[in-house]
């Protein structure tokens, strides 16, 4: 398939789901349909990561992309792919498409092979360790859709490889304004907001 095909696939919606729902394999034109699609299959990648090849070593963006092309391959073209279109949430433009694979690049260098494996880690160093990777990951959002939730799955097989267990979300929910503003203080490489957060997420 030809970078402009896939740039033209990623930036189309359904046909009749008033732009909420991306053009998809299965013709699903319902976001809440979708929501439970995507959710069920990343259940099954869950089960995959964990009970079948959970990764022992040390962590690469060309696992996370596997991960992207396991969980949504069933349902859009673009499927483990860097995204090939600029995107943007609740007015926070993220990476330049143009600039992805440098970033990605820099992201596996600088931040997977620096923190992972994480197997021997006290919590403190954990916590600053997931908090990191999972800020840098989020700032570049390397795929068109699903990038928080593979995020979290990056996070939760961090704790594991740590001998603790995935990290417990909840505060993360009930706080969603301090979880975005973390996000926003590792633009200037302050993870200290988002360690608490993991922090908490490790302990609940």
């Amino acid at each position: 398939m030809s970078r402009y095909s896939v740039s033209h696939s990623e930036g189309r919606y359904a046909l009749g789901s008033d732009d909420l729902v991306l053009h998809n394999k299965l013709g699903i034109t319902i976001a809440e349909e979708m929501d439970g699609a995507e959710l069920v299959l990343l259940e099954q990648l869950y089960r995959a990561v964990f009970e079948e090849r959970f990764p022992t070593g040390k962590l690469s963006f060309s696992m996370i992309k596997n991960w992207h092309r396991i969980w949504l391959g069933n349902i859009y073209e673009w499927a483990g792919q860097i995204r090939a279109v600029n995107i943007s949430k609740g007015g926070f433009m993220f990476a330049p498409a143009a600039q992805l694979p440098k970033l990605v690049s820099s992201f596996e260098k600088n931040y997977l092979k620096k923190y992972t494996p994480c197997d021997g880690m006290d919590v403190a160093h954990l916590a600053e360790a997931i908090a990191v990777v999972h800020v840098e990951l989020i700032l570049i959002h390397p795929f068109r859709e699903g990038n928080g939730r593979l995020a979290r799955l990056l996070a939760d097989v961090m704790a594991v490889q740590a001998s603790r267990k995935p990290l417990n979300y909840k505060s993360w929910g009930h706080n969603k304004a301090h979880y975005i503003s973390a996000i926003h203080a590792g633009m200037v490489m302050n993870y200290s907001p988002m360690t608490h957060w993991v922090m908490k997420a490790l302990e609940d």
